[in-house]
């Protein structure tokens, strides 16, 4: 063997060495990368491990998604017991005898959502006074209205409208809310 073969295998052999000492490091650094993240994941006497509080997360998470799910039907269930409240009030005073009295007469609307409900009328004079109820039914009355009583009605279905928006917007931030929740 002539020395000029010498010298290329010995070359060649330093280089399948320095191959082999980079792929020994690499494997070192992989595998001292994965005891750190075993060490993570191994259990430690007394305490909880990665997992562990991964899948306590992941069970509380769902129990959450169940208290949301059911909040929402309570919720609907209320607004819907809401819409049925007598809850839009309006009361107009005024003197039903022109200057004997004074403003003690007045007309009340008790409304729900729906536009049903009652109005109260309490027409009050020097020597008596008189009290008035009628029924009304999707915004229609069963006698015919006075104009104060009609404006009590009017009044009272404005609040309607507002109470409509403002829902509105709450399912809105509810559902907005519920979003960033399940992420």
């Amino acid at each position: 063997m002539s020395t000029q073969a010498a010298v290329i295998l010995a070359l060649v052999g330093i280089g399948v060495g320095l191959v082999g000492v980079i792929l020994g490091a690499f494997a070192w650094f992989q595998l001292h990368r994965m005891r750190r993240s075993y060490a993570l994941l191994a259990p430690v006497e007394g305490k909880e491990n990665y997992l562990d509080v991964l899948a306590r997360t992941r069970e509380e998470f769902g129990e959450l998604s169940v208290d949301l799910h059911d909040l929402d039907k309570r919720l609907k269930i209320t607004r819907a017991d809401l819409a049925r409240a007598l809850r839009h009030v309006s009361v107009v005073r005024y003197d039903a005898y022109g200057d004997l009295a004074g403003r003690y007469s007045f007309s009340a609307a008790l409304l729900d959502d729906s536009g049903n409900g009652l109005i109260i009328t309490s027409i009050h004079g020097r020597n008596e006074n008189r009290l008035y109820l009628k029924g009304i039914a999707q915004g229609n009355p069963d006698i015919e209205l006075s104009p104060e009583e009609e404006q009590a009605v009017v009044v009272g279905g404005e609040w309607q409208a507002v109470d409509k928006e403002s829902e509105e917007e709450d399912a809105e931030k509810v559902a907005k809310d519920a979003g960033r929740a399940r992420r």
